[in-house]
């Protein structure tokens, strides 16, 4: 299983980015799993869905299924966040996971760089091992263009 990192401030494009390149890696035939990090409280289910009457009941546990797919929601009532690894066990066996955030994980990250700046992710983070900007950038890291994806899902899976 390859994993990928999409890192870069907030409303770079990250979450763009990872949709461009998992339609395009599904295209080619690659299953693909994504994890996505929120730095915040959120919610899968709506209010007065059954799911999520349940939880707001007091279940810990909550899971949806039909046909078409199912969820699993846990409740960590305030313990310890799930690390990458962690969270990279509960997946199904998939050639390719495209992580958004967890940035100071150490798996290979492409950084989108949206403006200059001082502040770049890979002068702080390690294992940046691309860069997608149409801004010039003084770094030896490899660099795309913003509408490369091609190139980008080429090196995703024949350099990494």
């Amino acid at each position: 299983m390859k994993i990928i990192g999409i890192i870069g401030w907030k409303n770079s494009g990250k979450t763009y980015y990872a949709q461009e390149i998992i339609k395009k890696l599904r295209k080619k035939g690659y299953s693909v799993a994504s994890i996505k990090h929120a730095h915040h409280e959120f919610d899968v289910d709506q209010p007065k869905t059954d799911s999520f009457l349940h939880r707001k009941a007091g279940s810990q546990q909550v899971i949806i299924s039909s046909s078409k797919r199912w969820v699993k929601i846990t409740e960590l009532e305030n313990n310890t966040e799930k690390n990458l690894t962690e969270l990279l066990q509960q997946l199904s066996t998939t050639d390719i996971v495209i992580v958004e955030g967890f940035k100071n994980d150490n798996h290979p990250k492409i950084e989108i760089i949206k403006e200059k700046s001082k502040n770049y992710l890979f002068n702080q983070v390690s294992n940046v091992v691309a860069l997608i900007s149409d801004i010039e950038v003084d770094s030896n890291i490899r660099k795309f263009k913003k509408n490369e994806i091609e190139l980008i899902v080429k090196f995703i899976l024949n350099d990494l």
